[in-house]
């Protein structure tokens, strides 16, 4: 199998467009094309966000085999793989908070023990907290975990009782506030949708593990 063909396969794996890649890599449909093609091969500057865009080895986007010791589930995920982005995932979201504690310890001590100006002390603060906050999105954007078969039955079906109960709660809300004109409180609703969407989660997650 050519490289090409390799990265079509992988492609229609994915469900994705040739548009979708392109959006993704940062480089037109046909230049997408002409790789699923055989016509050029992917700048070396691109094999990397391929690999994560695929979830797959440098070596076996390159020769098209696995990497030896490679551990494959029943679902055909590479667990070795899986392993390496939760350890990126994890380093990313422990750095992240760890730069928001920065981000507070800094304010508390510039402002009342260095007299520092609160409007530049601030301005700091809200860089670090930015940097901690791309950290977080990027480690778990690029190094998400790849969801089985089962788990994306669930995340459907979740979405969609989701939408269905947001909905609901967004005009009982509407609803009781105005009639009884009572702001302050009706707030409240939105922490009983956020606690009946930890239970349907959970609820979802049971009754997977059930038909199992």
């Amino acid at each position: 199998m050519t490289l090409g063909e390799r990265l079509m396969n992988l492609r229609k794996e994915k469900h994705l467009s040739q548009e979708e890649v392109a959006d993704r890599l940062n480089v037109t449909r046909q230049t997408v094309s002409k790789w699923e093609l055989d016509q050029s091969t992917p700048d070396f500057d691109k094999i990397v966000p391929l690999c994560n865009l695929y979830e797959i080895s440098s070596e076996e986007l390159i020769t098209g085999n696995k990497p030896e010791g490679t551990i494959v589930s029943e679902d055909g995920i590479d667990k070795e793989h899986e392993k390496f982005k939760k350890e990126k995932r994890t380093k990313g979201l422990v750095n992240g908070i760890f730069l928001y504690f920065v981000s507070i310890v800094w304010v508390m001590i510039t402002i009342p023990v260095l007299n520092m100006n609160p409007v530049l002390a601030s301005s700091m603060m809200l860089l670090i907290m930015g940097v901690a906050t791309c950290m977080i999105v990027y480690t778990q954007i690029m190094y998400k975990k790849t969801k089985t078969k089962k788990e994306e039955k669930e995340s459907k079906l979740y979405k969609q009782l989701e939408d269905i109960i947001a909905i609901f709660t967004l005009i009982v809300y509407f609803v009781v506030s105005f009639a009884t004109m009572a702001w302050y409180i009706t707030w409240v609703l939105w922490l009983v949708y956020a606690l009946v969407m930890a239970i349907v989660k959970l609820l979802i997650s049971l009754r997977g593990d059930k038909n199992d």
